[in-house]
Order: C-alpha cells, then sequence, then structure tokens
C-alpha cells in the first residue's frame, strides 16, 4: 500500500512538472539561461554547507536559482516570495512544481547569510570560466574603473548626536560611532558628487564587456589603492585619470600589462593625441556601470560584496543570453 502511494505521488509530481514546462514559452530567456549554465553542478559545493541530520529544506540548487532570479529582476525578498508562488516561468525555472511548496521571503536572508561572499564570489569565477571557453572573454584589452554604493543609511540624526556629542561635524574619522553601517564611509569623485557608503571596483573585458573581477571598498579608499587586487595579467589596460601613479605602474609591469592609463595633466609624459585615442576606445565601456546597482540593499562591507558578485553574475548571464546563438 504505502509502495503505490509513493509510486501514485511520483507519477503526479511527473505529470505536473510536464504540464509546467507546456506551460513555459519555449524561447523564454531562463530556458537559453539552464542552457548555458549547469547549475546542478555549480552549486554542488555548496551542499556542504547543509547538514544530513534534521528536517531537510529546500534544494541548494532550487535556492540558489532563486537568488539569482531576485537579483535578475531586482525583487525584495518579499517580491522574490510572491514572484515563486506565482510566476510560472520563475517556478519552473527554479525547479519547482505548480503544488509543491515555497519558500517564504525569510528563507532568501538566510540563504544569502548561510552561502556567504566567499561562496557567491567562487561561483562567480565558475561562470566567468564557462563564458571564457565559450569565447565571451578576449584577455586583450581589459578597462578597471570604480564606481559608487550608496548604503542604506540616512545620517541627519547621527549628525545631530555628533554635534551635541562635541564633534565639530560628522566625518570619515568618527561616523563609526555613530552609522548603523559601521564600515561605510563617505566617497567623493568631484565638487559636487559625494557620497556615503562604499565603492565598486571592477575589471571590464573588452571584447563584450563582461565583468572580469571584482571588489568592493569604503567609499574613501583610492582607485589606485586596489588595482593590485584586480588587475588582470598580460593584456592592455585602459583606466581613467586617477590611476596614473608611480605605484600603478609598478604592479601593471609586475603583471606584464601594458599601460593604457591616460596620464594626468601635470604629467611630462602627457600625449594629448593617446589620451583622446584612449578615452576613445574605453568609452563604450563605460556604460557598465549606469547598469549596476547604484545603491547598497544591505548593511557592511561582506553583504555589499556578496550583492556585487550576485549584480555582476546576472550582468555577465544576460550578456551571455543576448550575444550566445540559441
Amino acid at each position: 500500500m504505502q509502495k503505490q502511494k509513493i509510486e501514485t505521488k511520483k507519477l503526479l509530481l511527473s505529470t505536473e512538472e510536464q504540464l509546467l514546462d507546456q506551460l513555459v514559452d519555449q524561447d523564454h530567456v531562463y530556458r537559453r539561461l539552464n542552457k548555458i549554465v549547469d547549475f546542478k553542478y555549480l552549486t554542488k559545493p555548496l551542499r556542504k554547507l547543509y547538514s544530513d541530520l534534521g528536517q531537510t529544506g529546500f534544494d541548494i540548487t532550487k535556492g540558489f536559482k532563486a537568488l539569482l532570479v531576485q537579483f535578475w529582476e531586482d525583487y525584495s525578498d518579499r517580491q522574490m516570495e510572491r514572484a515563486i508562488k506565482d510566476n510560472i516561468a520563475v517556478r519552473w525555472f527554479c525547479g519547482f512544481s505548480l503544488t509543491e511548496k515555497t519558500p517564504n521571503h525569510t528563507y532568501f536572508c538566510k540563504l544569502r547569510k548561510r552561502i556567504g561572499a566567499k561562496n557567491i564570489a567562487n561561483i562567480f569565477n565558475k561562470i566567468n570560466k564557462k563564458l571564457e571557453k565559450k569565447g565571451l572573454f578576449g584577455n586583450v584589452f581589459k578597462f578597471i574603473d570604480a564606481s559608487s554604493v550608496i548604503t542604506k543609511t540616512e545620517l541627519w540624526k547621527e549628525r545631530d548626536k555628533a554635534i551635541k556629542d562635541g564633534e565639530e561635524t560628522l566625518n570619515n574619522a568618527n561616523v563609526e560611532d555613530y552609522s548603523a553601517d559601521k564600515e561605510a564611509r563617505w566617497g567623493k569623485k568631484s565638487k559636487n558628487k559625494v557620497w556615503f557608503g562604499y565603492k565598486r571596483h571592477n575589471t571590464i573585458d573588452m571584447r563584450y564587456g563582461l565583468i572580469e573581477k571584482l571588489s568592493v571598498t569604503a567609499a574613501n579608499i583610492l582607485d589606485f589603492e586596489v588595482l593590485g587586487e584586480i588587475c588582470p595579467k598580460n593584456c592592455m589596460v585602459f583606466a581613467d585619470k586617477l590611476y596614473d601613479t608611480a605605484g600603478s605602474r609598478v604592479i601593471l609591469k609586475a603583471n606584464s600589462c601594458h599601460n593604457g592609463i591616460i596620464k594626468k595633466n601635470n604629467n611630462k609624459k602627457k600625449n594629448r593625441d593617446l589620451d583622446r585615442w584612449l578615452s576613445q576606445r574605453r568609452s563604450p565601456y563605460e556604460s557598465t556601470f549606469s547598469k549596476l546597482r547604484k545603491r547598497a540593499r544591505y548593511r557592511g562591507k561582506v553583504k555589499v560584496l556578496a550583492q556585487c558578485f550576485m549584480e555582476s553574475i546576472c550582468f555577465n548571464l544576460k550578456k551571455a543570453v543576448a550575444i550566445l546563438p540559441n
């Protein structure tokens, strides 16, 4: 009797899966995504994060796919809960049947914490290796730049409290004592561009504009100070004037890279015609940063780093879906 019930349940599940598959368009972007990435292989190392003891939870592959959709569509946790319940394509992509229980909004927060930034970074690198094999990375010309990530913190009350405590104002020297985000700092790109939060540092491959390397720092860290972390090897590196330092030249040479950094106006070796050419070459790839989220979803450097890696995964996969043949 028990065996018959199990067989009946399997048959019903199989019928549900077939029906759900028929409801999703054959040219849907999620179908193409499944062809590009083997998600079971990708998430296999994450299974060690769970114990075989206790109550069985949601499969990690389903969970990671849900996180991918969340960042792909820019959903909040509650929006993702609703999407996985109501959106047939999302339900199918994540691997849930029509009648299967789906996670609530608290699951996604716990899952992000369990996976962590380091594992997300490893997944980002694995996906890039897969895309490289498909010819989407040129590995000849690279563009390096940084962009702002504004934290989820308002500082009016904190500033008033700092002044009340005898501080002249709220600044990077004392903001850690007052801000809810202890690791965020003020950054400045120009006289009119000041923000509180973090800085995203990216290396962009200039074949199709895919993100190759990534680092996140507090907003007050200067761009060239992070070059050593994200510098590629054996290629030509394009960058703006902020990277024109002696230290940057040493790092490029150590990595066998040709210097494509625009020189500062006070640099005696400045060649304006060459700099104009360099600017024209990198200009199309500056749009990469406009497509990445400008505000932090979470507080804390590690959580913001995880956010930036997930956004970069989505950015690269969206490019891959658009470029690769069906």
